[in-house]
């Protein structure tokens, strides 16, 4: 049996929707069990009782706005998403599965879980949302601004082992993001990456992919520092935002586009949903000794079962274990 433990105070819509979402992976699958870990009287407000389905009493919650989360995170060990990362670095649960603010979720990840001895640094990898079939990883999108070429080659390894046991990808193809698909192209950060990359057996590389191509490259790993990946990942978003805000200024200046729009308008709503990436879940944290899903802060219910659905498969791929072996044997081979 799988065990997820839930943060069921992070998020905006904590913890009602987070609730409802718990709700909902306990229908779909009979082979997890939770432990929510948040106000056990707010919580059981939303519950639906199931055996599988536990509360463990933990009134507090990190701020969304925590300016020093280190400094919280280390004294209070009260807090929802402590007790919640907690439980996995005692092995109590798998792993953990959380909307809170994404900066909080990456301390603990760190201070608490702690990384997978061997993994340099973590890395915070998104799936992009659907496109053409595909939906591509995206990582580090903020976990390091500043990074080495040998740790990127090892999120691109990790990214390359989770695919392969979640999404059974034997070989996922490896871009490095650049401003030119050119060898040569980019800073000395890109340029020793690429030529690691090239020469590494274990990935399957297929070059440089420009911020263009982000949802149309046949690649199904992107890999980039954290400062970069950051920036290019809020201008996604900025981006779909601005989309829709214009696609609703055209249909109001007419009559008639108000009228195709009652025709269009599932197709409108289910553009939006895809642009969001909800389907996909959320975030993963690379390279702690433990599966950490960051769902996004404003989840609903149907958000965040998606986001636990990804935190089972990774569990069940035995991700973190696979990874494990990996650097052991890199290590031993490097005696």
């Amino acid at each position: 049996m799988i065990k997820l433990a839930i943060d069921a105070m992070g998020g905006d819509n904590a913890p009602s929707e987070i609730v409802k979402g718990v709700n909902l992976a306990v229908k779909e699958f009979d082979d997890v069990e939770f432990t929510l870990f948040g106000d056990e009287e707010q919580i059981k407000k939303y519950l639906v009782p199931s055996n599988r389905v536990k509360i463990v009493h933990a009134p507090e919650a990190l701020s969304m706005g925590e300016k020093d989360p280190i400094r919280t995170i280390r004294t209070n060990k009260e807090l929802s998403l402590v007790k919640a990362f907690q439980a996995v670095h005692d092995k109590e649960c798998d792993g953990v599965v959380t909307a809170g603010p994404t900066q909080g979720v990456i301390v603990a990840a760190h201070m608490i879980i702690r990384r997978i001895p061997g993994m340099q640094r973590v890395a915070l990898c998104p799936a992009m949302p659907v496109v053409g079939g595909k939906s591509r990883l995206v990582l580090d999108v903020g976990a390091n601004t500043d990074i080495r070429p040998e740790h990127m080659l090892q999120h691109a390894q990790f990214a390359s082992v989770y695919l392969s046991k979640t999404r059974g990808i034997e070989k996922p193809l490896v871009g490095l993001l650049n401003i030119g698909t050119e060898p040569g192209k980019g800073r000395e950060l890109e340029k020793e990456a690429f030529a690691l990359f090239e020469k590494c057996e274990s990935i399957n590389f297929y070059g440089n992919v420009e911020p263009k191509e982000l949802f149309t490259t046949p690649c199904d790993i992107i890999i980039t520092d954290g400062y970069s990946g950051n920036i290019c990942i809020k201008s996604v978003e900025g981006t779909a935002k601005a989309v829709g805000i214009i696609l609703k200024e055209e249909i109001g200046k007419s009559f008639f586009s108000k009228i195709g729009y009652l025709f269009m308008r599932k197709t409108f709503k289910n553009f939006k949903y895809r642009m969001s990436g909800a389907e996909v879940g959320g975030a993963l944290v690379f390279g702690v000794d433990g599966i950490v899903t960051k769902s996004h802060g404003s989840s609903e219910a149907m958000d965040f079962k998606f986001a636990i659905a990804q935190a089972r498969k990774a569990v069940k791929g035995e991700v973190v274990e696979m990874m494990k072996t990996y650097l052991s044997l890199e290590e031993q081979n490097n005696e």
